[in-house]
């Protein structure tokens, strides 16, 4: 029996206007550290106490709508820090989601990947030592 397997499967649905799920719990935890923090100030004046709050909600906001090259914002910056840290051995490769984001800073010397050639001279001297100890049988 065969089965369907969806293409976007990683995709998130919007659940309230273009926000996923995900998006819309970042908000709402900035939204309630925005408050705390407004409540907290607010016994200066509340329109001095708003400047921060307002600061963290929209801080909040675009952190839960970012998007560039299909990577939210923590692989976006995750990327950077492997790109800063690796600068040698890795390039920025657009469009390309190469690496897990535990993998930070771990990046393959491109010695580990090339074969090592094949010596068949070698081969064939065990294969005469071989023949000769089953001859001496």
């Amino acid at each position: 029996m065969q089965y369907k397997i969806p293409v976007q499967i990683e995709n998130e649905d919007p659940i309230f206007l273009w926000l996923s799920l995900k998006q819309l719990a970042v908000i709402m935890v900035g939204w309630w550290i925005a408050f705390k923090t407004f409540d907290a100030l607010k016994s200066l004046w509340k329109e001095v106490a708003a400047i921060p709050a307002l600061l963290i909600f929209w801080f909040t906001v675009l952190v839960a709508v970012f998007k560039h090259s299909e990577m939210n914002f923590v692989q976006f910056v995750l990327a950077i820090l492997r790109r800063n840290i690796n600068w040698i051995e890795r390039k920025w490769v657009q469009w390309v989601d190469s690496f897990e984001p535990m993998q930070i800073g771990y990046v393959k010397s491109s010695s580990a990947n090339k074969k090592s050639k094949i010596s068949f001279e070698s081969k064939l001297d065990k294969l005469k030592n071989l023949e000769d100890k089953i001859n001496k049988i």
